[in-house]
């Protein structure tokens, strides 16, 4: 069935025509036949059907063949933990009757499209030159516009028909009529809206012009093949271009057999989740992992291979579905004028160069994997009481890994049927596990001054085989669940703490301090170079309460920079923490020391040192002796030319204070006259002032002298030391 939604005629009153493709056989070719209508309103008889190439004109004026436009059946999924999903469709194509190509419609969410262009994988061993195509996003009206037909605005049998004046048409009403479309009217005497079957199409016939009824014509065609062709090209974009949000791709694919191709794209999907149950009841934990699955898309998944993949590829999305164009430069008409000199670069040759290929597994490895038990069955290392267990080992089949590349993917053993817009949880892992009891102390929480319990909680080794995904874990004890705990990606043969609760019969608090020590110090070059060690002390302090001997996990946190200097290794160390492990007694309590030093350096510059410098470091029974013998020398030269400066000042002081005087004498000598009794006496103050100004000016000048060479001792002294 093909159904060509349009607008209503004038009477508003058609709104949908349904036809139906009959095909049948000329001269041995397959054609296409009529469109007949299948829905018939009560009111009136909506006869408005298309006739396609053929049916009047015979097999000499066919256009094309029929498109095999068949869906593959979805074989595979591969859920990511990125968002995305790989997808492979596989099935049996075969050439039309006559040998032409094969077709293949994928239909995808608009959001997907990008992806699905930028991933799509055709295998086909018999297809030599394949084609995929659809219609672009922002050109399909403007191509059903440009078209003989235009069938952009969804319009009515009456307006197609109105809108081709000129157009060659044959109906059949019932006998057939040849002429040129004058056009389509409505009848004067009706007021908005007309029934449809009351609009009259004016034809120039050889007789003259025929008018007649749309309700009294059951078929009719257009000569001009060009309208014809248009008119399924229309029809195809309209079909590959849906109103659900949906875009359709038609992949041509030639060939002259029947066989099966694969078709395969990655599109977003929603994420995979693990979720994990775990029973430390009895002897061997037992663990049991689930993984959920949601099918958001518009297609059923029946029975489908389901794989999950573990790991983080590289995913993006780039806009390949719009046309872009590009601005270009406006130049002005090479007429005349004078060629421009410019220089041409050199290029880069890209010499050919192949990837190496990932060396093989060998035989033995490949075995080996392929062999390897899910879990291993070992005991707990601590006994526990007997109890109902809340998980029993069963006959589940869950899935089977094996490396992908440099991710690891999870295959379920059996085919899934998952219907559109349906989530499911299928058995990912189970089995025995290898965990021990413990109780995990957090050294950030006591840090920040309260007193805490520690966690419950229990050291898993992952002996499955292969690596398990993040979920998370519900965690059974004694038949009785025992609280929730998250698991981070699991690598195989690692080791890994959860926690599920809180030991309130256990406490503990923290209590830290930081101290500095000098370890050495060396001069050399005027600059004195100190080289300490600061360490951090954290003592943690625990209590028990029970009656129960605890293996406790005190987690430190580690000070970047520093390293661990009590106790002398650690029992297990992560980017972020120290572990050690403790054993607590029943109604006793624990001390465990931590200190982490880090080495410091600073270097001095011993002549911009100011005296108190000089002087504490002089004094510091952590310098070195022959160190602070070296800096007692520097105080007593920094303390002499301190000391010449000083009395340099003192005495430039002094002039200054002279000059000042015999500048006021000469003020007073130039008010009073110096024929005056006074002025004789300011004379006389006046030369007296100018002889000690002289030999101030002397004093001055040796004083200057000496300050410089103690100045310059001191800075040889400082330079040339090396200690």
């Amino acid at each position: 069935m093909l159904i060509v939604s349009h607008s209503s005629l004038k009477s508003g009153i058609l709104k949908q025509a349904v036809f139906k493709l009959d095909a049948f056989k000329t001269d041995g070719d397959t054609r296409y036949g009529i469109m007949e209508i299948l829905m018939k309103k009560i009111t009136f008889l909506a006869v408005c059907c298309l006739v396609l190439p053929a049916f009047f004109a015979g097999a000499q004026n066919a256009q094309r063949e029929p498109d095999s436009r068949a869906e593959l059946p979805l074989r595979r999924v591969a859920l990511f933990s990125s968002g995305i999903a790989y997808f492979q469709r596989a099935g049996i194509v075969a050439p039309s009757a006559s040998g032409g190509q094969a077709q293949v419609t994928l239909s995808f969410d608009a959001s997907d499209v990008n992806d699905a262009l930028q991933s799509l994988v055709i295998n086909d061993p018999a297809s030599a030159s394949p084609q995929v195509r659809y219609a672009a996003e922002n050109a399909l009206w403007q191509i059903l516009r440009g078209l003989k037909i235009d069938l952009s605005a969804s319009p009515s049998v009456a307006e197609i028909l109105n809108a081709l004046r000129g157009a060659e048409l044959e109906v059949a009403a019932p006998s057939p009529i040849r002429g040129r479309i004058v056009g389509v009217q409505q009848p004067p005497y009706f007021a908005p809206p007309a029934p449809a079957e009351d609009a009259r199409l004016s034809l120039l016939t050889s007789q003259g012009i025929r008018v007649i009824a749309l309700g009294e014509i059951t078929s009719f065609r257009f000569i001009d093949e060009a309208i014809n062709t248009d008119l399924h090209r229309a029809l195809d974009l309209i079909l590959g271009w849906r109103e659900d949000g949906t875009r359709n791709f038609v992949v041509t694919l030639d060939g002259s057999r029947r066989r099966e191709v694969v078709l395969s794209y990655v599109i977003p999907a929603p994420v995979w989740k693990a979720t994990y149950r775990l029973d430390l009841s009895g002897s061997s934990p037992f663990l049991q992992g689930w993984a959920i699955v949601d099918n958001d898309s518009g297609v059923d998944w029946e029975n489908v291979e389901i794989s999950l993949v573990i790991g983080r590829p590289v995913s993006f999305v780039q806009d390949l579905f719009q046309p872009y164009r590009v601005v270009r430069p406006m130049l002005p008409l090479a007429i005349a004028g004078v060629a421009e000199g410019r220089a041409h670069e050199g290029g880069f040759d890209f010499a050919g160069g192949g990837v190496r290929a990932r060396a093989p597994m060998s035989d033995s490895a490949e075995a080996e994997s392929a062999n390897a038990p899910m879990f291993a069955r070992t005991a707990a290392p601590v006994p526990q009481a007997a109890s109902a267990p809340a998980i029993t080992a069963g006959v589940i089949v869950t899935a089977e890994g094996q490396a992908a590349g440099d991710q690891f993917l999870l295959t379920l053993p059996n085919p899934v049927t998952l219907l559109r817009r349906q989530s499911a949880m299928l058995p990912l892992v189970e089995g025995s596990v290898r965990a021990e009891r413990t109780l995990v102390f957090s050294g950030s929480r006591a840090l920040s001054g309260a007193t805490i319990h520690p966690e419950l909680g229990a050291e898993l080794t992952n002996t499955s085989g292969m690596p398990l995904p993040a979920g998370a874990i519900a965690v059974f004890d004694g038949g009785m669940f025992a609280g929730n705990a998250l698991l981070g990606f699991f690598p195989k043969d690692e080791r890994r703490f959860i926690t599920f609760g809180e030991d309130l019969s256990v406490t503990g608090n923290a209590a830290s301090a930081t101290s500095r020590r000098i370890t050495a110090v060396n001069v050399s070059g005027g600059v004195m170079t100190i080289s300490c060690r600061e360490s951090r002390e954290v003592e943690y302090t625990i209590k028990n309460a029970s009656g129960e001997e605890r293996r406790i996990v005190i987690e430190h946190p580690v000070t970047p920079g520093a390293d661990l200097s009590e106790p002398a290794t650690a029992s297990d160390r992560s980017a972020a923490l120290y572990r050690f492990n403790r054993t607590l007694g029943a109604q006793a309590m624990l001390r465990l020391t931590v200190r982490e030093e880090t080495p410091l350096s600073e270097s001095i510059t011993l002549a911009r040192m100011n005296p108190e410098a000089f002087l504490h470091f002089a004094s510091n029974s952590e310098i070195p002796e022959n160190v602070r013998a070296v800096l007692n020398r520097a105080v007593e030269l920094r303390r002499a030319a301190s000391d010449a400066a000083a009395h340099a000042s003192q005495l430039e002081t002094r002039r200054a204070h002279l000059v000042s005087e015999q500048e006021r004498a000469r003020l007073n000598l130039e008010a009073v006259g110096i024929d005056s009794p006074q002025g004789q006496v300011f004379l006389s103050r006046l030369v007296a002032l100018d002889d000690d100004i002289g030999n101030f000016n002397a004093l001055i000048e040796a004083a200057a002298r000496e300050a410089e060479r103690s100045q310059r001792e001191l800075d040889d002294f400082l330079a040339t030391i090396t200690v």
